[in-house]
């Protein structure tokens, strides 16, 4: 069965606006997913399987993306708290906490609105590591951390290139990354489209959401994650190139209870190549 996505625009208090899409079923178990870099709310996963699983998928357009409006002074615990927000005006203010699914650079805001109670469950799917941490530094080779310790140590510069970039440079950097099997799917006629809509959104008033974004992903976290008391999965594709030097062990390590999954017939792409199993595991057994 087909549903028609719905849109959703929530103004809030001091002006703003936030936008957004759900997928799926008007009456099924809301799931939130927050998006990886440089995609706004056309970006969705498992579409055709929302309505088997019962799932009403909700995406939102992080300030300055897509309809968002802009805000000059954004952190990671702003943009979760807009994300409640945001929920709040979709669901009722009684939808405090619910399943998230976050992706690739989106998972800096999945963990933090787990640590500000937000989250029922947490599924970090193909997350980009905190390469900052110590640990995961060491890993890297230094140009994998060149442009993330220029943003440590001087943010503007590495705001202006990251201003340089385009939605059509992100695609091809994504695609010059991947794994063959992970080209070959980012490629096709079915995810492509659906891709390039999510970019434009990402790269809206001329970038200034995604500049934003990255800049919270490169530097520090400043995340207690040790604190984070929902249920907590991390999942990879054993061919996964992009996202972690060791595929998400030492962050499941600094999440307690936390579990890791690896899976060998994946890549980057898991999320979608495996959206049924994300899906099944995002809601409370």
């Amino acid at each position: 069965m087909e549903f028609n996505p719905q849109q959703h625009r929530v103004n809030l208090p001091d002006g703003r606006v936030l936008a957004g899409t759900s997928f799926g079923p008007v009456d099924g178990r809301p799931v939130l997913f927050v998006a990886g870099a440089a995609t706004g709310k056309s970006m969705v996963f498992g579409e055709d399987a929302l309505g088997d699983t019962g799932v009403r998928l909700i995406t939102m357009d992080r300030p300055g993306i897509g309809s968002s409006s802009p805000t000059d002074a954004r952190t990671i615990e702003s943009t979760a708290s807009d994300y409640r927000a945001f929920l709040a005006g979709v669901l009722g203010a009684g939808a405090t906490s619910i399943p998230i699914v976050a992706n690739s650079q989106g998972v800096i805001f999945g963990l933090a609105l787990a640590l500000a109670g937000g989250a029922e469950r947490l599924l970090l799917v193909s997350p980009a590591d905190e390469l900052q941490h110590r640990g995961v530094h060491a890993l890297l080779p230094a140009e994998a951390t060149a442009l993330s310790d220029l943003a440590e140590t001087s943010p503007g510069e590495a705001a202006a290139i990251l201003a340089g970039f385009s939605a059509q440079a992100m695609e091809e950097m994504v695609l010059s990354g991947s794994h063959e099997s992970d080209r070959e799917f980012y490629t096709s006629p079915t995810f492509l489209p659906r891709y390039r809509a999510a970019l434009a959104e990402g790269f809206a008033n001329a970038g200034a959401g995604y500049v934003q974004d990255t800049m919270l992903a490169m530097r520090s976290w400043g995340l207690d994650l040790e604190r984070i008391a929902c249920p907590v999965q991390v999942w990879f594709g054993s061919h996964d190139r992009s996202h972690s030097p060791d595929h998400g062990e030492i962050l499941t390590a600094r999440i307690p209870g936390a579990t890791r999954e690896i899976r060998d017939d994946a890549g980057g792409a898991l999320l979608w190549t495996h959206a049924r199993e994300v899906l099944a595991a995002a809601l409370p057994r």
